[in-house]
């Protein structure tokens, strides 16, 4: 192998754009900077205009979340009631307002849902990963030990820092989710169809300030609605306007080796009927909403197709190995450094797409179709089997994070090597 092709997908300079559009982290709409409104910086009672009132939009998006209405808030100003001379721009964005009592606000908020804006959108890509998979597959456990691994490992070993972005999600995150599961070694309950989680939105900040930081906006979808048409359109946005899906499909969704881990697990029969949805069900209803409207009915953004509960296959393993090697490398972690290993990825992918294919042709297949770039793991978010809904000793995951960090590859934040 020479020097050179070690560098198979070193990253290219590519012209930038003078401004990027803006994808919402919270409500998820696209739109242009030039579109976004501000928050007043200061209220008056002698001005109606800049008197406190209900913000109605803002209040629409916290009811859908369950949050408390809030009153009392400053007005909106829209930059085009503004002369030009008082709007400040920052690397050709719209960033800032000076209203007519001469007080300046930066306060950027999204025109559809006025929540406050991060305040690097529209000078980097808006990109923003989707967590899917039909429900019971164990997205919320995905998210916390993936997030958790983030915070605590892979920014570090990429120069980087992955921060939530404010207090608020950060105290949520770690009440409700990273202390159960990290701390106490509780089992996260499953996320309610009628009970809608407010996404939680890291920032990914590389050292190297010439990279602009990657948005990470987790969407914690429960599962009953991925393969809910209705439900879909909901939330279509967030898949839609996604730089990257991290597709989530469990073992025992799988009919063909389902019974099979059951019976070697112990569970009563019955015990795991109708639980799940297949994975091909969950593709066909994200097809109806929005892949059947991209040319040619295919998607390009950049899937990883993530195998969980991957401590479940040992037990098959160890059976023969006609489902998958007692020795694969996806029961050892890995670690990435500096720049994805493709050789390593190479291995992973095509023993999981082989794995795949085997027990569940039709779903692969439909992957084949819908989706023009797909990448294949498998993950631990434990490191274990849980026992009677409580984790047996330390969490210890397993490769969670290698499909985030392919897709850092894919969107050319990192370098891929051989």
């Amino acid at each position: 192998m020479s020097f050179f092709s070690r560098f198979k997908r070193k990253l290219q300079e590519e012209p930038r754009p003078l401004f990027y559009d803006i994808v919402c982290p919270y409500c998820f709409s696209k739109f242009s900077p030039e579109e976004v409104v501000f928050r007043a910086s200061h209220h008056r009672e002698d001005d109606e205009d800049f008197a406190l009132r209900e913000d109605a939009p803002l209040n629409r998006y916290r009811e859908r979340f369950g949050l408390d209405t809030v009153y009392d808030m400053e007005a909106i100003l829209n930059p085009r009631d503004i002369l030009p001379e008082h709007r400040t721009y920052t690397d050709n964005v719209l960033t800032s307002l000076t209203d007519r009592y001469g007080e300046t606000t930066r306060r950027r908020l999204c025109p559809h849902c006025h929540n406050e804006l991060p305040v690097t959108a529209g000078k980097v890509p808006s990109n923003i990963i989707s967590i899917v998979g039909a429900s019971q597959v164990g997205k919320s456990v995905y998210m916390t030990s993936l997030i958790h691994t983030l915070q605590q490992t892979t920014a570090d070993r990429f120069d980087a820092a992955c921060m939530p972005l404010n207090a608020e999600i950060s105290r949520k995150f770690r009440m409700n989710y990273e202390d159960p599961l990290f701390e106490r070694g509780d089992l996260l309950a499953s996320t309610q169809k009628e009970r809608m989680q407010e996404p939680f939105i890291f920032q990914f900040v590389f050292k190297d300030d010439k990279k602009p930081p990657l948005t990470l906006v987790f969407f914690d979808v429960a599962g009953e609605g991925m393969v809910d048409e209705e439900y879909m359109n909901l939330h279509g946005r967030h898949i839609r306007n996604s730089a990257g899906i991290l597709f989530m499909v469990d073992p025992l969704q799988i009919r063909s080796i389902r019974e099979r881990i059951r019976i070697m697990l112990g569970d009563k029969p019955g015990e795991w009927t109708n639980r799940y949805d297949e994975p091909r069900d969950v593709v066909l209803t994200m097809f109806s909403d929005f892949i059947s409207h991209q040319e040619k009915g295919k998607t390009d953004i950049p899937t990883a197709v993530v195998l969980t509960k991957s401590d479940m296959l040992r037990a098959l393993a160890d059976e023969g190995g006609d489902y998958i090697r007692p020795n694969s490398n996806v029961f050892n972690n890995m670690e990435h450094h500096d720049y994805f290993d493709l050789t390593e990825f190479g291995n992973i992918d095509g023993e999981v797409r082989r794995f795949i294919e085997k027990v569940d042709r039709p779903f692969k297949g439909t992957m084949d179709v819908y989706f023009n770039e797909t990448g294949y793991f498998a993950v631990s978010a434990l490191g274990s089997n849980p026992v009677d809904q409580k984790i047996q000793g330390v969490v210890s995951p397993i490769r969670v994070d290698e499909p985030f960090i392919w897709l850092l590859y894919k969107l050319k934040y990192i370098e891929g090597r051989e």
